[in-house]
């Protein structure tokens, strides 16, 4: 078994001839930047690209093939060099179970797999090019409909605010949208780490991963999970998922979530944080709030302990949130040791301090062990370091 470091949530913002795909995400989010980043620059050994139901993504991905650039492995999933592509799609279900659109992700084994899945969807929702569009069938049957083509089922972010599965999805239970059967696994999203996502006791026979949700190349593996398998490929990837010989998740890397945007309550208004007991806000006396994932998780919990499988979950800050460390010392960084997994894990204090400053050298080892201060994000604005 070796270690593998994944994030299965990376979106393309443009096709390789400019169209837009994820219309928020960054004009350099193409397939192919976003591969070499990965590899060359994150160290990454696996990836989830969720927008290639687009078709022109699909034929770009169709040419690196008829190149030699990707080729497919026989056990499932794309390979650039040593890194491994898994191609998958995110979609927003709003069925008639549902109480607010819920994003979900699905993965597939192959390109002709994710073919077929695209022409399905090209029937069943408005536009086939974007990313993350409202699909017109309820989320049972998008579940049948993975599972028939061999794929893997995860809700996406299940705490944030907005579509998402507990934050206005549903009332209190998976069921009422879901086949918990057909669920593969579920993203925990930036405000929420493993301890919050335990508090709900329908989640514990499930494995939790943490992913970027990239919307930039800076943003890939800001959060990662660490998969244990025999090799970087769909089939084994399905069996970490599941926890089946020996193969699992063996570490959750994310934010702290009080850096994530939505961890604490906060007036819609003015953004200071809200008692919505007090009904309204102290700072502005608006009645209107954004409910945070702690509060939200709070009201859920059914549980007050993890199941004895779950991996640790490691708070880990990404490089770019390290105070003064800019885009030229992280080039700088990267230049000598080759890429961010090194940087982040491996390199010692005494090599930082060669390159970098002594004070942010010392920065980045506290961020590896967790001995950051912090003060909480919410309403859409990241919590920050305080140090």
């Amino acid at each position: 078994m070796e270690n593998y470091y994944s994030d299965l949530h990376i979106h393309i913002g443009r096709t390789r001839s400019g169209k837009p795909v994820k219309i928020t995400g960054a004009k350099s989010l193409t397939f192919t930047n976003i591969i070499e980043h990965a590899r060359n620059e994150k160290g990454l050994n696996i990836i989830g690209i969720i927008d290639c139901h687009s078709p022109e993504v699909i034929l770009e991905i169709a040419e690196l093939m008829e190149t030699g650039d990707v080729t497919e492995h026989p056990d499932g999933g794309l390979q650039y060099g040593d890194l491994t592509i898994i191609p998958g799609s995110e979609l927003e279900i709003y069925d008639e179970n549902c109480h607010g659109p819920i994003h979900v992700l699905a993965y597939f084994p192959t390109l002709s797999i994710m073919r077929e899945f695209s022409m399905w969807l090209s029937n069943h929702l408005k536009n086939i090019t974007l990313s993350s569009q409202r699909i017109y069938v309820s989320g049972r049957e998008l579940q049948l409909k993975v599972k028939e083509l061999g794929g893997l089922f995860i809700p996406a972010h299940v705490f944030t605010p907005f579509k998402s599965l507990f934050g206005k999805g549903v009332q209190k239970s998976l069921t009422e949208v879901f086949d918990k059967r057909l669920i593969d696994g579920i993203e925990l999203g930036l405000s929420a780490d493993t301890v919050m996502a335990d508090q709900i006791k329908e989640l514990h026979d499930y494995s939790f991963v943490t992913n970027s949700d990239a919307h930039s190349l800076k943003k890939i593996a800001r959060e990662y999970h660490v998969l244990q398998m025999a090799a970087p490929t769909f089939n084994e990837l399905e069996k970490a998922l599941k926890k089946i010989d020996g193969r699992k998740v063996k570490a959750n890397y994310g934010l702290d979530p009080l850096l994530g945007k939505y961890h604490q309550t906060v007036c819609s208004q003015c953004f200071a944080p809200f008692d919505p007991e007090k009904g309204e806000c102290s700072n502005c006396g608006s009645s209107k709030f954004i409910k945070g994932v702690a509060d939200r998780i709070t009201e859920l919990k059914t549980a007050s302990i993890s199941p004895v499988h779950r991996p640790p979950y490691i708070h880990q800050v990404p490089l770019e949130f390290i105070p003064g460390l800019g885009p030229k010392m992280l080039e700088k960084l990267l230049d000598h040791f080759g890429t961010e997994m090194a940087i982040l894990h491996e390199v010692a204090i005494e090599k930082l301090e060669q390159i970098i400053p002594a004070k942010t050298a010392e920065m980045i080892i506290k961020a590896r062990e967790g001995k950051l201060s912090l003060s909480a994000g919410g309403g859409g604005k990241y919590g920050k370091i305080a140090d």
